[in-house]
């Protein structure tokens, strides 16, 4: 994979769904990009269990 330094706006972005921040794809989440669904554990937490 390319380096990204100093050219953040081509990486992909979604929207948590506890807190509604947008998030923007990170190295640690290339596997699990399209089941990353919350920001930070905090907000993991925060979301009702299902």
């Amino acid at each position: 994979m390319r380096s990204f330094a100093g050219n953040k706006q081509t990486l992909p972005q979604k929207v948590c769904v506890a807190c509604g921040r947008p998030m923007t794809w990170r190295k640690r989440w290339r596997n699990t990009w399209e089941q990353v669904k919350h920001c930070s554990d905090a907000c993991r937490r925060r979301a009702p269990a299902r």
